[in-house]
């Protein structure tokens, strides 16, 4: 009887110190999309990526067109070729379906022209905001911070752990909320 008293009193003490310990953490949230959306420079880097991806779409289309064209050609005039000119033309289209699929993972695959670039330069303004989310955390006594813009889903935050406008006011950005 001893020993389940002294048990029970070891878990009722583990987790009263679990409860004492959970509310000293401060956790904050922001909205990188929301930040990203009021850094002015940010806009003029998302109408290059924009005008980069539509020129390599126009590519893109132009090159199935071709396949399309060169399928059409080949249906309608199928049974004018010999096996031999079918191989060929059969294998002309697979190497334009080929062509295709390189060129659109050599643009917008994951290690695609698109993403590099897009990396290269969004990275200057992702470290600002980075260094702002940094700061604001330290100064306002966060133990953890989290995107609510990426992948975490976050099913409830009360607003006041919301920081937003003091990372903006970080990065020197006035908004219409200050």
């Amino acid at each position: 009887m001893r020993r389940i008293s002294v048990i029970l009193f070891l878990a009722v003490i583990t987790l009263y110190a679990h409860d004492v310990i959970a509310q000293e953490q401060k956790i904050g949230f922001f909205e990188s999309d929301y930040i990203l959306a009021q850094i002015p420079e940010y806009e003029g880097i998302q109408q290059r990526l924009d005008l980069l991806s539509s020129t390599w779409d126009e590519e893109l289309k132009a090159l199935e067109e071709e396949i399309e064209q060169l399928e059409e050609e080949f249906k309608a005039k199928e049974i004018l070729y010999t096996e031999e000119i079918r191989k060929q033309k059969r294998q002309e289209i697979e190497q334009k379906k080929r062509e295709k699929e390189a060129y659109l993972a050599r643009k917008f695959g994951p290690n695609g022209e698109y993403f590099t670039k897009q990396g290269e330069l969004l990275e200057p303004i992702q470290r600002q905001v980075f260094t702002a989310v940094r700061a604001v955390a330290s100064r306002q006594g966060f133990d953890f911070v989290f995107d609510r813009s990426s992948d975490i889903k976050m099913v409830y935050a009360r607003e006041e752990w919301n920081l937003n406008e003091a990372i903006l006011t970080e990065l020197g950005i006035e908004t219409e909320q200050q």
